[in-house]
């Protein structure tokens, strides 16, 4: 006698079933049904479709027979590519009402999969809500069911189920999956929800940290509302250091910016980078862009010899954030973070936050853990929390 044990293997071929009765069947049922089974193990679908046949003409079959006659006809067929064979086969299987907990949800996720790739998109869902109904949590299951909301156009949905399930794992102290966190941003870019998307976006970038992820963010930062244009060094900063910062007018731009701020140093080591990237010093603009480094060479030369004085003279907070900043830029990052929290200590400045996020950047080069404890801490709405945010998450993963 032939088990129904004995045929799981080629039902596990079509992820159909994992766990069967240990029943009998009699011999004209179980023969070409083990026989059906063995060639799907040799890739043999419409050859095993046949024996399935065999097995369905024997008199009087059992409802268990009926039911293994059914599934392995479903199995046979998917592997053919019989696809309309396998959902009537599925179907039938399912409605005899013989089946497990376990197997209801196994030929579910199959009927799903099954009308899917009939293009019964209608049907497919149908499936995929009973397979989850049942328990099915399948990965393969998720992907499906995300791929037919979208094709529904649903995105309020996508978003309302990546969103749960990026936040059940993060309750769970696991890193979201990578997918889910990718529907969520799409999701709420097709909803017009930019808030949600940058949110999106940043949880993709600490997890991820993929290179076209940090573009995508920092190609939107800016759009943010009431993000403040004073960040823009800091986005071309972030750019650089992500690997994002390509084009000469995007460099000469960071350096340009450096210089106007007064770190010399900044900027002479992005027009070297430019320069060693082959971005700048080529072309029509070649000039230019020595005539640049020449200038960020002077200044850092003027700067260096000013600097004791530029200190000497910083009285209030504000001075001397300014100055504590320029002393890190020039390599004296101790007496830069002493002049930065002296600065912050008075209490009598004009930006608070950006203070902050300056001392927190210098103290990353001393002390990590204190440097990203102070810009975790950092609050504003005009752009300061975000661009501190990403340093933060830049650090951590450096």
């Amino acid at each position: 006698m032939t088990t129904l044990r004995h045929l799981a293997a080629a039902l596990l071929l079509a992820g159909s079933l994992t766990a069967v009765h240990a029943q009998s069947l009699r011999p004209e049922v179980g023969k070409p049904l083990q026989q059906a089974s063995d060639l799907l193990r040799a890739g043999k679908a419409k050859e095993a479709l046949a024996k399935v046949g065999e097995a369905d003409r024997a008199a009087n079959k059992t409802p268990a027979e009926t039911v293994m006659i059914e599934r392995m006809r479903g199995a046979a067929a998917q592997r053919a590519g019989d696809n309309a064979t396998a959902a009537k086969a599925f179907e039938a299987a399912f409605a005899t009402g013989k089946l497990s907990a376990a197997e209801q949800t196994q030929v579910a996720e199959s009927l799903a999969f099954t009308y899917s790739q009939l293009k019964d998109n209608a049907k497919a869902g149908q499936w995929v809500q009973k397979a989850q109904a049942l328990g099915s949590n399948s990965p393969q299951l998720k992907q499906l069911a995300a791929y037919l909301q979208a094709s529904g156009g649903d995105y309020g949905a996508i978003a309302k189920n990546a969103a749960a399930a990026v936040a059940a794992a993060e309750q769970a102290g696991k890193r979201p999956e990578e997918a889910d966190l990718l529907r969520l941003a799409d999701a709420y870019q097709h909803t017009n929800n930019a808030a949600g998307q940058h949110a999106a976006l940043e949880k993709l970038v600490a997890n991820y940290p993929k290179k076209e992820y940090w573009s995508a963010l920092l190609g939107r930062i800016q759009r943010k509302p009431g993000f403040s244009d004073r960040f823009a060094v800091d986005v071309l900063r972030l750019k650089l250091a992500t690997g994002n910062l390509s084009s000469a007018d995007d460099y000469m731009e960071l350096a340009q910016l450096a210089l106007q701020a007064g770190y010399a140093p900044e900027g002479k080591a992005v027009v070297d980078k430019g320069m060693a990237a082959g971005v700048l010093g080529v072309g029509a603009e070649a000039a230019r862009h020595k005539r640049l480094l020449d200038l960020a060479v002077k200044q850092e030369q003027e700067g260096k010899a000013h600097l004791a004085q530029e200190v000497e003279q910083a009285r209030d907070g504000n001075a001397m954030v300014q100055v504590g900043t320029q002393l890190v830029a020039y390599g004296q990052v101790d007496q830069g973070i002493d002049l930065l929290e002296k600065g912050i200590a008075k209490d009598q400045l004009r930006k608070p936050a950006d203070a902050k996020l300056r001392l927190g950047l210098a103290q990353l080069k001393k002390n990590k853990a204190k440097g990203l404890q102070t810009l975790r801490s950092v609050q504003g709405n005009d752009g300061v929390a975000d661009i501190a945010r990403l340093y933060a998450i830049l650090a951590s993963q450096s």
